[in-house]
């Protein structure tokens, strides 16, 4: 697909690139069992899943120890060596890029009005001409402009917007925010859940010269206070009443500031410079053309359009620069990766809930979907409260994305369902899982070549798999994703059992969302899949096993952090490879396993280096009525985990409750135990319950590859871990410091020594 250049005068930027070789210094790797009725409500339990994500693989945690962690990492120098076509390099991380001269770009910039090189490629779509966002919109236009672009319900009536009116739309309110004073490279906050309003919003800030800036709805007023200033928003876009109210708290702290929007609901209360979104528009219907296109037509590919803020776990949040080249060429190699169809043969539909202050949901919703003239469909505010499966039964998309939480909360709301079933239809969906099972890993081990289907497997298809499908509105869907955050190999397995294989993909917001994908034939469960065209992977300072800190390369790598000069520095090496902080390695196939997250390796007293998540997956998976699990152990002299059993979520505050969720009560009903409360396992100390997940514990135990990688001791807390107790993040990944902090007491008494006989803490006699 090539896309039709509209305005020359921005090309003239473009710079040619290649990632460097020299010195050895790196080569590329390769480019439920139920019937239908009874899944009806599959998703109603998602209810208490913020839809405030984070990107792909986020940088939340700072990263300036990339280099005295990775050389703790390694305990002996270990010879360079190949893994499926990527160069694993031990050597020293490179200096930080230099900064670059005055006035010439350098791969790297901190300032939201500079420019970088791109990082382009000889051949191939690392080659693509560079676009501006509005030349991939009026490219789009001019192809698939009778298409439907954007649906929404209004009351029972569904609207839409085709290709033409989405443009058209745009352009009037990039008209009207610069009546209301937009300054170049200025930041257009946008709060609130997905809709058109806050497409409309991205799209127009940008053509107008701004900087888009999605915030998330849920941060406090101070939060939202720290985004608005640091990208100098003239205009803040919000929701409705709830998130205008924090707006107004900060008001005097935004000097920038020069009008808000509300896009829903009535205004309560007049106020200068606040306006409705009828309001907002009218101000640009009749202004001329003239002053938009001059400031169009002066945009380049190499300048910042978008500002994607981290979550600032450890500190305050950054703001990830994008360029438009970074947006309109990773969503062409995304495209294309995935094999996504132009409206022309057949369009693909997509479903926006996801939060789209995170780039994963930009990308899909608004940028990807636009590439290939796709149509997206707004879900409803609740979406993840309990609405989201009856948005997609209506809609029946024909991709879906969805961060781990969801997939899981599917996973135990349908075995909650087939537990309540007749005899019959266990075994039946309990045979047609098994037959789903071995056909699909078949299938997956021959890369998807096409082979002779077992007549058993098209039985299933016929009676259990097409149902199921239909019953999550995934009928038409051929291609479903999972990313953000780790996904257990139980519940891909689980997905991969009903026909229905989640492909997953690994990303941040500093490249632009995606850098490996899984595929339909090629795709290995637990593997991340392999990069996206154009792209290029470095595994930095391997271990003997081959893990290496993945580092990327290609035009989807950010401009830098907005004036954070020292943080940039940290994230791009010397020669310009974005450190990811994330540690993998490569089979010998070229797919990429993600293996831990640096800041997160537990260090022992004893210096063994452990990653968590393997250890914490394997006891969530020997122990299924846990709910989270973590491993404690960092400069310890042995590893400890603090538990939470699955309990039901308020749907409407999302915090944990007491109550144990049904298929919680199924398994202590099976383990012995008569529980129906956490508080019935805490405070009793069930002794049924504890002897089941010491059981589990021992079993992971008995694979340990050293006694140093045992769970010596454990705790189950009082509550389940969540978004709204602090403990899990936007993408419901674990804030491990703030865990480690909230907890801090318990951690603590696993390492209290024993009191012994001599001490007058103890005076009971020695045994």
């Amino acid at each position: 697909m090539q896309l039709i250049v509209c305005e020359p005068t921005a090309m003239s930027e473009a710079v040619v690139m290649e990632p460097p070789i020299a010195g050895g210094f790196l080569e590329s790797s390769c480019g439920a069992g139920d019937s239908a009725a009874s899944l009806d409500d599959v998703l109603v339990d998602t209810a208490n899943e913020s839809s405030e994500e984070e990107s792909s693989g986020e940088r939340e945690e700072e990263i300036g120890t990339h280099d005295q962690v990775a050389s703790s990492t390694k305990t002996r120098e270990i010879p360079t060596e190949q893994t499926s076509n990527t160069q694993t390099v031990n050597a020293q991380r490179p200096n930080s890029l230099p900064v670059p001269a005055a006035g010439e770009p350098g791969l790297w910039t901190s300032q939201g009005d500079g420019e970088v090189k791109l990082r382009m490629g000889d051949s191939g779509l690392a080659a693509e001409t560079p676009l501006t966002v509005n030349q991939m919109l009026t490219s789009a236009v001019e192809r698939f402009g009778d298409y439907t672009a954007l649906s929404w319900k209004e009351g029972e009536q569904q609207k839409s917007l085709n290709y033409r009116e989405y443009h058209q739309t745009c352009r009037t309110a990039a008209k009207s925010f610069l009546k209301l004073g937009l300054q170049r490279f200025h930041g257009v906050g946008i709060l609130g859940f997905n809709s058109v309003e806050w497409f409309i919003s991205d799209i127009a800030a940008i053509l107008a010269g701004g900087l888009a800036v999605g915030i998330y709805t849920t941060n406090s007023p101070d939060a939202c206070q720290y985004v608005a200033k640091n990208c100098k928003a003239n205009i803040i876009v919000v929701e409705n009443h709830k998130q205008l109210q924090k707006i107004l708290q900060v008001e005097d702290k935004l000097p920038h500031l020069k009008a808000i929007i509300q896009y829903k609901d009535a205004l309560k209360e007049k106020r200068p410079n606040l306006y409705t979104w009828a309001e907002f528009m009218e101000l640009g219907r009749d202004e001329p053309d003239a002053p938009l296109d001059a400031i169009i037509s002066s945009q380049k590919p190499t300048q910042c359009c978008s500002l994607i803020y981290t979550s600032g776990t450890t500190g305050q949040p950054k703001g990830v620069m994008l360029s438009h080249d970074n947006i309109t060429w990773t969503a062409l190699s995304t495209s294309r990766h995935v094999r996504l169809t132009d409206a022309t043969r057949a369009q693909e539909v997509v479903v926006s809930y996801l939060p789209l202050s995170h780039i994963a949901a930009q990308m899909v919703d608004i940028w990807v979907t636009m590439r290939v003239g796709g149509a997206t469909y707004f879900a409803q505010p609740d979406a993840l409260k309990g609405s989201l499966v009856n948005t997609l039964k209506e809609v029946r998309p024909t991709a879906f994305m969805g961060v781990p939480r969801v997939w899981e909360k599917m996973q135990e709301k349908m075995k909650s369902v087939g537990a309540k079933s007749s005899t019959v239809r266990r075994k039946l969906a309990a045979w047609a899982k098994d037959v789903g099972l071995q056909t699909n890993l078949t299938k997956m081990n021959q890369s998807g070549a096409a082979g002779r289907t077992p007549l058993s497997y098209q039985l299933a298809k016929k009676i259990v798999f097409k149902k199921v499908r239909k019953a999550l509105g995934l009928d038409r869907c051929n291609k479903c994703y999972t990313g953000a955050a780790p996904i257990t190999k139980d519940t891909l397995e689980f997905f991969l059992s009903l026909d229905i294989p989640l492909y997953e993909l690994y990303g941040m917001s500093e490249s632009t969302g995606p850098h490996t994908i899984s595929a339909s034939d090629a795709f290995r469960l637990t593997s991340c899949g392999k990069e996206i065209p154009g792209c290029k992977t470095k595994l930095h300072n391997p271990d003997e096993e081959g893990n290496g800190e993945i580092c990327f390369w290609g035009r989807h790598v950010f401009m830098g952090y907005l004036n954070m000069v020292d943080k940039t520095e940290e994230a791009l090496d010397a020669e310009g490879w974005l450190h990811s902080g994330d540690l993998g390695k490569h089979d010998q196939n070229g797919f990429l396993f993600i293996t831990g997250r640096i800041k997160e390796l537990i260090i022992t007293a004893g210096g063994e280096n452990i990653p968590p998540v393997p250890i914490e997956d394997a006891v969530k998976e020997a122990v299924p009525l846990i709910s989270n699990a973590m491993l404690i152990g960092d400069k310890r002299k042995f590893l400890s985990m603090l538990l939470t059993i699955k309990c039901q979520v308020n749907a409407e505050s999302g915090d944990p409750e007491d109550e144990l969720t049904p298929e919680a009560v199924e398994l202590c009903r099976k383990l012995g135990s008569n529980a129906t409360r956490v508080s019935e396992i805490t405070s009793s100390r069930d002794r049924a319950i504890h002897a089941a997940i010491q059981e589990g514990i021992n079993r992971v135990n008995e694979k340990a590859v050293s006694n140093a990688q045992r769970i010596q001791k454990w705790i189950i807390l009082d509550r389940d871990f969540s978004l709204t107790g602090g403990e899990l993040g936007p993408t419901m990944k674990l804030k491990r410091p703030v865990v480690m902090k909230m907890y801090k007491e318990q951690i603590e008494n696993f390492y209290k020594e024993l009191a012994t006989p001599t001490t007058p803490d103890n005076p009971l006699p020695a045994k």
